[in-house]
């Protein structure tokens, strides 16, 4: 690390470290809990769409949240000006709160470790050659195949630097980069159009971005996903065995399970997880861990938005439910440790509890024979857009990119099917577990309570016996 990154929170306000301590002492002294979470965030993303750079955008901001916890009930400010009077201001909030009752929890435990630590990156690849990126791509993409009819290529980069400061004197840091390549790519063939889309990132600088090897793979995988298209046919209808591939189709664990397990929606009794700990949810072999320690992953931090060192959290060990997804609040009131997993999407909110990466260990099997034990039904290998009612897990999903399977094998493309159904019963169904768990590559946002924060998932290959499609064939 060339300087200290701190420079970011404190010099522009004229705040310092030690008024900050002085303030947050004052103002949450009558609380249970609480902290003072200062951010600084430098920003920027270009999109090239049909030969051109269309949009090219840089922004940096700081600012500070100030939360006060007494028993259930939160007050929170926060502004973007990090001074003395600023955070004075913000203070007079906590006046609504009740005076503490009990005694005030522990502060987070400490760690040594740290993901990434540099200064703020985004400027050393000048923009001129972030630009001409996105021209290599896009001039690459094109000259590969003749039904090509447009690229779009985006880019983006962001870097930040929080610091957390509660009123029993526990100061931490943390310094999060995210970078960002997407490209998409639409084919057209006999007056017929499809489209392809491949994105990957992660908590590293841009350097990986800028690989030839990165990125000619992007335009691989988005093309032939755009070429299979082209070829695919009605999706059928019905309820019928489901093989889910590795990788990115864990959003669908993501989405329809994971939220179930977050401390909130149990400890409020709405989750249809709540009260179930110590009780099979699950088939046999399928193991859910949420891990949010993981280098260079896009929902990997060193510390959660509370202070608390993120870790590998056992949910679902061989389809018994082992714990729950919990923040400093939710813990306490539930009577259980913090699991690292209070997040917040900028100093602007108040920190919930969230997933990081959050994926299903892999088993055994051998992923052509599960295609074979399926027989026939759908291999679903990419996933889109999709809905869930995180009460109940139910869930509709429509699939980029899936095939029939015909007699054990891959049959042909599929265009317009859906998967429908809900996330414990799902779960039950799980017959077959690959042995090819992967993480997916860096794409995954995800949206709780109006706030969004990245996140990862991954799975291996599963076979799901009986899910219902909703397809397009007559």
């Amino acid at each position: 690390m060339t300087s200290d990154p701190r420079r970011f929170i404190y010099r522009p306000g004229g705040l310092d470290p030690d008024a900050a301590l002085r303030l947050t002492a004052e103002a949450l002294g009558r609380c249970d809990d609480g902290e003072l979470y200062l951010q600084y965030i430098a920003s920027e993303s270009f999109g090239f769409d049909d030969g051109r750079l269309k949009t090219a955008d840089f922004n940096t901001q700081a600012g500070f949240g100030l939360r006060g916890v007494s028993g259930e009930t939160t007050a929170f400010a926060q502004a973007n000006e990090i001074s003395e009077a600023a955070i004075r201001r913000a203070a007079e909030t906590m006046a609504v709160l009740d005076p503490a009752r009990d005694a005030r929890p522990a502060p987070p435990r400490r760690t040594n470790s740290r993901l990434y630590t540099d200064d703020d990156p985004l400027g050393l690849i000048p923009f001129a050659r972030k630009v001409a990126l996105c021209q290599q791509i896009d001039a690459a993409a094109r000259a590969r195949d003749p039904r090509i009819a447009q690229v779009s290529v985006s880019l983006s980069g962001s870097w930040s630097m929080v610091e957390i400061v509660r009123p029993d004197g526990f100061v931490a840091q943390d310094v999060r980069p995210l970078v960002r390549l997407n490209v998409q790519l639409v084919v057209e063939q006999n007056g017929r159009r499809e489209t392809g889309f491949h994105g990957l990132g992660g908590r590293y600088l841009y350097d990986e971005l800028f690989e030839p090897a990165t990125w000619n793979r992007a335009i691989d995988i988005a093309l032939a996903q755009a070429l299979v298209n082209l070829e695919s046919v009605a999706a059928p209808a019905g309820e019928m065995r489901v093989v889910l591939g590795p990788g990115w189709p864990g959003v669908l664990l993501h989405e329809a399970i994971g939220h179930g397990l977050e401390g909130d929606f149990n400890r409020k009794g709405t989750s249809a997880f709540s009260g179930r700990i110590g009780e099979r949810v699950a088939a046999p072999g399928v193991t859910v861990i949420d891990d949010g320690s993981i280098d260079q992953r896009r929902g990997s931090l060193t510390i959660d938005d509370e202070g608390t060192p993120t870790q590998r959290n056992v949910l679902i060990e061989d389809g018994i439910l082992k714990g729950y997804i919990q923040d400093r609040l939710n813990a306490r009131l539930m009577g259980v440790a913090p699991t690292g997993n209070g997040r917040r999407e900028s100093f602007q909110h108040a920190p919930m509890p969230r997933m990081t990466n959050t994926f299903m260990v892999g088993g055994s099997d051998d992923p052509a024979e599960i295609i074979e034990r399926a027989g026939t039904g759908i291999y679903a290998k990419s996933f889109g857009g999709g809905q869930v009612d995180i009460t109940s897990g139910k869930f509709v999903f429509s699939c980029t990119e899936a095939y029939r399977i015909e007699n054990g094998r891959l049959g042909a493309p599929i265009k317009g099917a859906t998967l429908i159904g809900d996330g414990p019963t799902v779960l039950t169904r799980v017959s077959a577990i690959g042995n090819d768990m992967a993480l997916d590559e860096g794409v995954g946002i995800c949206g709780k309570g109006g706030q969004s924060v990245p996140a990862g998932v991954g799975q291996p290959t599963l076979l799901v016996e009986g899910l219902t499609v909703g397809g397009t064939a007559a």
